[in-house]
């Protein structure tokens, strides 16, 4: 089974670059989804204990622990330190039962998959890409974003160029979802081919 990590910056695609695959039968593993469902659930006495002030009916409240993160950036680690163990987890879980299934592709989708230094725990990494100004334009329209948000968000993650560059493909998600769909079938059939020549998939790719 063939691992695919798709990310790339806010406002790049990559949740719907991550479905393309998932048309093509891979599964889909969403870590953002999963965090979701943490913060209802297992994730929230830790993170109670940690951030109190997040806590909203028993379940953490996304937006006011942005908030706290926003005035305090020095506890993201702590937040980090929480979560990612169990993501991973479920992560783990989920790709041992693809294993078992006989499923070929498995797919996650990570936002930071890059900053974190996760790329170690996939085949194939995979950005969703488009020029700047057209970002900008998808994620503006976002209810409750600035600007000065933006850029905020922006100075967290890695520079989209640098993506590209440790990027084995790229998929630009600045035209047509035609197109992003016709390129991600190429990298499935790239992926094919190698999978059935017994090459290692990242050995030798752009």
């Amino acid at each position: 089974m063939i691992v695919i990590g798709v990310t790339g910056s806010i406002g790049m695609g990559k949740s719907t670059t991550a479905r393309l695959f998932a048309a093509h039968g891979a599964v889909l593993h969403d870590a953002d989804a999963v965090v979701h469902a943490l913060y209802r659930g297992a994730a929230v006495p830790r993170v109670a204990e940690r951030f109190p002030d997040a806590i909203t009916d028993g379940a953490v409240d996304r937006g006011k622990l942005s908030a706290i993160l926003a005035d305090d950036p020095a506890a993201l680690p702590d937040l980090e330190a929480i979560v990612h163990p169990m993501v991973q987890a479920v992560e783990q879980e989920r790709m041992a039962a693809a294993r078992a299934e006989g499923r070929s592709l498995f797919v996650v989708d990570v936002p930071l998959l890059l900053e974190t230094g996760a790329e170690g725990r996939v085949d194939v990494v995979v950005v969703a890409s488009a020029p700047a100004d057209i970002q900008a334009e998808r994620v503006l329209q976002r209810p409750g974003m600035t600007a000065e948000r933006l850029a905020a968000i922006l100075a967290r993650q890695m520079p989209d160029a640098e993506k590209r560059r440790r990027a084995h493909f790229i998929v630009d998600t600045g035209g047509s979802k035609a197109a992003s769909a016709r390129c991600v079938a190429d990298i499935v059939r790239a992926l094919a081919a190698r999978a059935a020549s017994g090459s290692n998939p990242p050995a030798d790719m752009p």
